[in-house]
């Protein structure tokens, strides 16, 4: 306890409870020393509740808010100050309570200028008529209960007695013990070492650290140069098992105490530490080693060794956050904070309750729902090798049991292994873990949690900052992802919606390339690259070189080599054969083109056409076009007919069956305009493949590459695929040649005139940047007659076209350069080995704002 104290100095995450009676001086001593936003008073809530800050009677109500208000502080982790009289111990144990909750260190700061001057101030307020028998009893159990407030559970207890020490006391923040954020490396971080200090050695040498041992005067001493700039992180069980426990203690002293390396407390070098403090333990997996080697050692090392084993923190928070380093691990919410329950978790883990078969407790698996952004690295739980699980690493592979000594090299994510130069300890069970380098996160995501997608959600993209997806669009494309998608494995990509380009003014277009090439010049794009647009259905193609390998990356079961996917994440095909084929089609043509080997990959990710339309639109042609086209082909001859006999009579119909004959014309072109994207499909040779592009492959994203590089990879593979791989027809177009960009309208009005869809027009780079960020990815702009499709047969009379040149597109393209974030953001995490869950979150997302409600004939 601190007596009148003038300096207190707190945690910086902290609940402080003030303590005092009525007239203390609470409220002002919390408006020196903390910000408004930090300091929850009983009377403000009072207030909040019932517009009187004096009103007892909802007393209650206002606590209950003062709590929720500190526990919503307290789970983003800040500082919350509770402005109250707090004077009896049942009051404060509420705050005691949600503390521990929080893993927050509670601390109490007593204020007690003395009765007479509590008295004074009361009577100086006309909101305090009470007497003075109110202020006495509270002072009296304040002072009652002061001795008792650290067993209450207080960490820090400060008192100030006077006046004079409560105007005078000053606060000062300091970090938790366990917060290094300021210390960003980089780092080399040791998994369990165990007594084994040749192993340890070879690896430090390894990693560039220069180790020198000395001895004088009897002293064994050793010094440890890092590489320029880098730091060693000790993950704890520095002892036990190994044949020499005191130099890998030495090496880890030396090294912290030059400030080379931080060390976190294991928990066999915790039961050291008890030992060695005379405490009661049993001896037993492998201390009795330790004790042993320790007898020969100098006064002067075992008396060194209490202070440092003490002083091992449960974990260290390092990088800005980014990183934390525990024993045994840690959940999301504990990292950053101290508590006895985050001790025990970073201590020990977290164990189900039950014994195996070896007479060990069985560990639960937390790394499992992990969810946290901060990068757990531990130990404790040896495996046969490290591998991710959703954003945590075990580097415990086990030395001392004959496996070996693993270091991370962060933030490069390196690791860094020595075998262990014999079994020194037989394991009582076998390590866990698999030498399956997939096995491990795809274990972790054989099960997807609703609630990782559900609600409303703010998706981090690096192309677009923060993504909002409403719950309502959640809700809906739950719906189709539960009921129709394929496996989640398999859906590392949905591909973005498409903006048309802006309307055109000529007389009897809707859509022209001219638009879309101002748009992109006007945005500063000096190059766009113009692809035929395909009229068949999008498609996502995981292709890969054998089903191992499609295993292997994608964690998915079975013997398929791949997987073909729509928009919306169902499968193209609904016969697995025709699926296999396609991919063998496709894989062949790969092959031809020597892209496994140029690429290093076994597996490639492709954005592609399937044709004809009729494969996938063949129900929709039947039950929703054909019968418009065969009504009005019957409508408009009986009208035809009719006007005919009414003229044979002499009546005056020439302009009313002008008419209608040019609705009969434009009905007629109708029937006929999907004719050139329709042809009975028997096989696979009946199929065309139109990949357009390399989306991504392993450890590479391929949106660095321009869409010149994209479309030459396409044509290799159309070269050497065979009659089902198809090429693209493209070109690239300089917006300043006036010659290239004629030539490539007329290009455009050949390809339509001829039946085709129309184009797609691009910036040349991939991702494109303006002076007011992400420019469109690609504007489509289709042809007159397929438009007919899509607007009806009479969507361009005179009358049609003026009301459809108001279309407004802003919602469409805010949407598109959404959904190409998101995609981009999945593929770069697909990429980059993260949990299928923040994966799937960008893919989901996809197709949750395909749920917004905008014109679906854009």
């Amino acid at each position: 306890m601190s007596t009148a104290a003038q300096s207190i100095d707190i945690p910086d995450f902290s609940l402080v409870v003030l303590i005092g009676s009525t007239g203390a001086g609470k409220s002002s001593f919390a408006a020196r020393h903390f910000g408004p936003t930090e300091i929850i008073s009983s009377d403000r809530c009072r207030a909040l509740i019932s517009d009187d800050e004096t009103n007892q009677d909802v007393s209650a109500d206002a606590f209950a808010l003062a709590a929720e208000i500190a526990g919503r502080r307290l789970k983003h982790r800040k500082l919350a100050v509770i402005d109250a009289t707090n004077v009896r111990p049942a009051d404060r144990k509420a705050w005691i309570d949600l503390a521990r909750q929080w893993h927050a260190l509670p601390v109490a700061i007593v204020l007690d200028p003395g009765i007479d001057v509590c008295i004074a101030r009361n009577k100086a307020r006309p909101d305090r008529a009470f007497g003075g028998q109110v202020v006495q009893r509270m002072t009296a159990e304040v002072r009652r209960g002061l001795g008792g407030l650290q067993r209450e559970g207080f960490r820090q207890v400060w008192k100030l007695t006077s006046v004079d020490a409560i105007e005078a006391a000053t606060v000062a923040r300091q970090p938790l013990w366990t917060d290094k954020r300021h210390d960003s490396g980089p780092f080399d971080i040791i998994g369990d070492v165990h007594g084994c200090a040749d192993e340890l050695q070879t690896l430090l040498a390894r990693l560039g650290y220069r180790i020198e041992w000395s001895e004088e005067h009897g002293e064994r001493t050793v010094a440890v140069t890092p590489p320029e700039g880098r730091k060693a992180v000790f993950v704890g069980d520095l002892v036990d098992r190994g044949p020499n426990s005191p130099d890998v203690l030495r090496i880890a002293m030396s090294m912290t105490a030059a400030g080379t390396a931080y060390a976190v407390q294991g928990n066999h070098d915790r039961k050291f530490e008890r030992w060695l403090a005379g405490r009661k333990v049993t001896i037993a997996h492998g201390l009795q080693q330790t004790i042993d080697q320790m007898k020969d050692q100098s006064r002067d090392f075992r008396d060194a060794l209490p202070k440092f084993l003490d002083g091992l923190r449960s974990h260290l928070w390092l990088d800005g956050g980014r990183l934390a380093v525990a024993h045994a691990g840690l959940k999301a919410e504990m990292i950053g904070r101290g508590s006895g329950t985050v001790r025990e978790f970073a201590l020990y883990g977290e164990t189900t309750g039950e014994i195996d078969e070896f007479g060990l407790p069985v560990r639960a698996d937390w790394a499992a729902s992990y969810r946290g952004s901060t990068t757990v690295v531990y130990g404790h739980t040896p495996v046969l090798r490290a591998d991710w699980v959703n954003n945590t690493l075990c580097i415990d592979t086990g030395c001392v049991f004959g496996g070996k000594l693993t270091a991370l090299r962060w933030p490069e994510k390196d690791l860094v292994e020595v075998p262990a130069e014999r079994i020194w300890s037989e394991p009582v069970r076998p390590l866990g873990g698999s030498l399956d380098p997939a096995s491990a996160q795809a274990g972790a995501d054989a099960v997807l949690d609703i609630k990782d997608v559900s609600g409303r959600r703010w998706i981090e993209t690096e192309l677009k900052g923060n993504v909002v997806v409403a719950e309502e669009n959640a809700s809906a494309a739950l719906e189709v992802m539960s009921r129709f998608a394929l496996a989640p494995q398999w859906l590392a990509y949905l591909p973005p919606t498409m903006s048309p380009s802006e309307t055109s003014d000529r007389d009897g277009w809707l859509e022209r390339p001219e638009e879309a090439f101002a748009h992109f010049r006007e945005r500063g794009v000096a190059e766009v690259v113009c692809e035929e647009k395909h009229m068949g259905s999008r498609a996502v193609i995981a292709l890969c070189r054998t089903a191992d390998a499609a295993r292997n990356r994608f964690g998915v079961t079975g013997d398929d080599t791949g997987a073909i996917w729509t928009r919306t994440g169902r499968a193209f095909f609904g016969d697995p054969a025709t699926t296999e084929g396609v991919l063998a089609r496709l894989r062949a043509a790969v092959d031809g083109a020597g892209l496994w080997a140029e690429l290093g990959t076994d597996w490639l990710l492709l954005d592609a056409e399937i044709m004809p339309w009729s494969a996938k639109a063949g129900s929709l042609i039947e039950s929703q076009y054909a019968p418009v086209a065969a009504s009005s082909r019957a409508g408009f001859a009986a009208a035809t007919d009719a006007f005919t006999r009414a003229g044979a009579r002499g009546v005056e119909v020439a302009d009313v069956g002008a008419h209608f004959a040019d609705r009969a014309r434009r009905a007629a072109l109708y029937g006929k305009a999907w004719a050139p994207y329709v042809w009975p499909v028997s096989g696979i040779d009946d199929l065309k493949v139109a990949p357009f592009h390399l989306l991504a492959s392993e450890g590479r994203l391929w949106f660095g590459e321009d869409h010149v590089w994209h479309m030459s990879q396409a044509d290799r593979m159309a070269a050497a695929g065979g009659a089902v791989v198809c090429r693209t027809a493209w070109r690239t177009v300089a917006l300043d040649d006036e010659r290239a960009v004629a030539g490539a309208v007329a290009w455009w009005e050949t390809l339509t005139e001829g039946g085709g869809e129309g184009m797609v027009v691009k910036p040349r780079p991939f991702v494109a940047r303006g002076t007011k960020g992400l420019i469109q990815p690609a504007l489509k702009v289709r042809g007159r007659e397929y438009l007919r499709i899509i607007y009806g047969p009479e969507y361009d009379a005179p009358g049609n076209l003026v009301r459809l040149r108001e279309r407004g597109l802003g919602a469409k393209r805010n949407l598109a350069l959404r959904e190409f974030a998101l995609g981009h953001e999945a593929l770069k995490r697909f990429v980059a080995r993260e949990p299928l869950r923040r994966v799937h979150e960008c893919v989901f997302a996809v197709l949750a704002l395909e749920s917004e409600p905008i014109d679906p004939r854009l």
